[in-house]
């Protein structure tokens, strides 16, 4: 784990983990979208098409959404990746 000093203090980073649950629904979500709306968004656009299209599925904390964010953001070229591969 990734640790930070501030003075004397250290400062660990706030981990929140997704549960198998929202993972699953997320990649449903994702699976649920035609390839041509998920390659025509910026990055910025997917995620939050995305995000927002979770929210209406299920409940999620403050803290889970930023999770979810993170998440998103890191997995945009395999999101973009599938879709490609998936377009015929």
């Amino acid at each position: 784990m990734h640790m930070l000093k501030n003075r004397n203090k250290v400062i660990t980073p706030d981990i929140c983990f997704i549960n198998s649950y929202t993972l699953r629904q997320l990649w449903a979500v994702i699976e649920e979208n035609e390839t041509s709306t998920l390659l025509k968004f910026g990055d910025a656009e997917l995620v939050e098409q995305l995000l927002g299209q979770l929210q209406n599925k299920i409940v999620m904390s403050r803290e889970e959404v930023n999770t979810i964010n993170n998440y998103l953001n890191s997995k945009v070229s395999l999101i973009r990746d599938l879709a490609e591969g998936n377009s015929f």
